[in-house]
């Protein structure tokens, strides 16, 4: 049985001790958990789960060659006996600890472990989240274990075993032990040990890095016993505020890169790498100054939702985790190609139901993101029958928001009306070019719709603006549109389809040319994302015209529907967003603002 098949077996014993704990919480009269925190820190967690699948190479590939090349000294039997498996907790136990100090004294290395401090509650779902980038130097900490010829085997199954014990030191629910268990605390890793680890208290801070045994922090000086007269306050302090699992993976790396590229002098780009967490050149500070930690700014981060957003991201929730689990049990036989693509559909899934939760995107949007990662995840691993039924379902989605969109808008005037009037009809247009290159045979037919679709898209970013505002912006989409044309022909396109080709290839670069422009006039971050959207409206039709016409292309459909879908979730969200009226002020010179999709 693989390590991520074990995972998937303890999930349900992980989820029987949440629900004991957040019943104990509801007959205590306290809660714990909020419903955001909650499933952004268990999203993180499956999210560090589903990348571990590509990054074993470096958990075990790595040690294992240590093993069989560099170990000083080999004796399995000993190693898998009573007191060599108890030697080998130990020493794992040990390596742990000194990972997990550095951790939080190396800035590179606290940009991985901070994941899992950025909960501002404390509670066992925060036990799962976890790092998706430990891996990329975690493994130098095992190192000596690999020398000293423990077995992979059994430095696998220590690995887990230290893993699934600090489980369940993640909750405030189980007080400090005192009388006869007091030695409990004195010796081994306990919730009260654990929760002075989390807390950014200036007492607490940086303690308590022991996994299973507690031992090794009084040996070294890292010891802090919890006080009951200092509450512990949770989270990291640079707070997150984001239910992103990407950004949670990636806040403090950014930060890293963006000090070390304003650094001038060139050690302390590196010297931000390695220095203590919050270290900064002078230069640096002093021209993006941060203002200094204080416990006022721990201000709990807690986006209003609704109760149909709830129910929508408990649903999303459930989902979530069938999938994740069902990727995790087939993975480690399945070709990396595959899992590539289902992965790329969960982290869709992840993104969009963090995003809805925040209140950045929709329950449509998010929606149509997700049956656009499955329809391109169908079709590049040849489920047909689902292909059929989410491909055009996206584009059925994204008819729906804008219909649903009209309603909230329709008392700001007819231009509003007819800006969305010509994206259904856009969107239409490129349903009937799905459905109709489904099937062979139907090429031409499905060239027309997406003509139809673009020449909407034409006169939708025409509206309110001059024809071609920029020219820069026309001459190189054009001149792009010409180069590809010229490929197609040299590459083999069929006669009988020159003609409809250079058509529809003048139309996509008017297209992407008019909402470049767009772009340059407004200005507006609205505007941008439409523009950007063309520009992968271009990308994919290029990528699927070489496939088909010159030279099958390895993943086609995985590259083609995907440039795809980004092209019309990118336009449908700018085009929305633009409905939405501008934040400048009201006054008798200029009176109400507009949106620049209603002029």
């Amino acid at each position: 049985m693989s390590p991520s098949q074990i995972i998937v077996l303890a999930t349900p014993v992980f989820f029987a001790l949440i629900a004991i704990e957040f019943a104990v919480a509801w007959r205590r009269r306290r809660s714990p958990y909020r419903l955001a925190d909650a499933v952004s820190s268990i999203s993180v967690g499956a999210l560090s789960q589903t990348s571990a699948v590509f990054t074993r190479l470096l958990r075990v590939g790595i040690y294992t060659a240590l093993f069989e090349h560099a170990a000083l000294w080999r004796n399995d039997a000993f190693w898998t006996s009573l007191p060599g498996w108890l030697l080998a907790l130990l020493f794992y136990d040990l390596c742990y600890y000194w990972l997990h100090r550095m951790g939080h004294e190396v800035a590179v290395l606290w940009a991985a472990h901070a994941v899992h401090h950025q909960s501002q509650d404390y509670n066992l779902s925060t036990a799962l989240r976890q790092t998706s980038s430990g891996a990329l130097l975690g493994w130098v900490f095992y190192v000596p274990m690999a020398l000293a010829g423990v077995p992979p085997l059994v430095f696998g199954i220590v690995a887990l075993i230290d893993l699934l014990y600090q489980f369940w030191v993640h909750t405030e629910h189980i007080p400090k032990f005192q009388g006869r268990l007091a030695w409990f605390d004195r010796w081994f890793c306990s919730p009260s040990n654990h929760r002075v680890h989390h807390a950014v208290n200036d007492a607490y801070l940086d303690k308590n890095y022991g996994g299973i045994l507690i031992v090794w922090d009084r040996i070294f000086g890292t010891f802090k016993d919890e006080d009951e007269r200092e509450k512990c306050v949770y989270g990291t302090r640079g707070l997150l505020n984001s239910w992103d699992p990407l950004w949670a993976n990636a806040q403090v790396y950014a930060g890293l890169a963006r000090d070390s590229w304003h650094a001038r002098n060139w050690v302390d780009k590196l010297r931000v790498w390695v220095k203590p967490p919050g270290w900064r050149p002078a230069d640096v500070a002093e021209r993006f100054p941060k203002p200094a930690f204080s416990m006022a700014q721990m201000v709990l981060f807690d986006p209003p939702m609704g109760r149909a957003v709830q129910c929508f991201a408990l649903l999303q929730f459930v989902l979530l985790l069938g999938g994740v689990a069902a990727f995790l049990w087939q993975a480690d036989g399945a070709p990396l190609v595959h899992n590539a693509v289902w992965f790329a559909a969960l982290l869709t899934m992840q993104w969009s139901l963090g995003a809805v939760m925040q209140g950045r995107i929709g329950m449509l949007m998010a929606l149509m993101l997700q049956s656009a990662a499955l329809a391109t995840a169908t079709s590049a691993l040849g489920f047909v029958e689902w292909h059929w039924l989410f491909k055009p379902l996206t584009m059925v989605i994204a008819l729906v928001l804008v219909a649903t969109s009209t309603y909230p808008i329709s008392a700001r005037g007819r231009f509003c009306l007819k800006s969305l009037a010509l994206l259904a009809a856009a969107l239409a247009g490129s349903l009937v070019g799905d459905v109709f290159l489904m099937f062979n045979g139907f090429f031409i037919p499905g060239l027309l719709g997406f003509l139809v679709a673009h020449l909407c898209y034409l006169a939708l970013f025409k509206h309110g603006q001059r024809w071609f505002p920029h020219r820069g912006a026309l001459a190189a989409t054009l001149g792009t549109g010409v180069a590809m044309y010229a490929f197609l022909w040299t590459g083999g396109l069929p006669a009988a389809l020159r003609a409809p080709v250079a058509a529809y290839v003048l139309v996509i670069a008017l297209m992407a040319a008019q909402a470049i422009g767009r772009a340059t006039v407004l200005r507006d971050a609205p505007s941008v994302l439409v523009a950007v959207g063309t520009g992968f409206f271009m990308l994919s039709d290029a990528l699927l015209s070489t496939n088909r016409f010159v030279q099958p292309l390895p993943m086609a459909q995985v590259w083609v529907l995907a440039t795809y879908y980004a092209a019309q979730a990118l336009i449908v969200a700018g085009v929305l967003r633009g409905q939405q009226p501008q934040p400048a002020p009201v006054t008798p010179q200029t009176g109400p603002a507009h949106s620049p999709w209603a002029a």
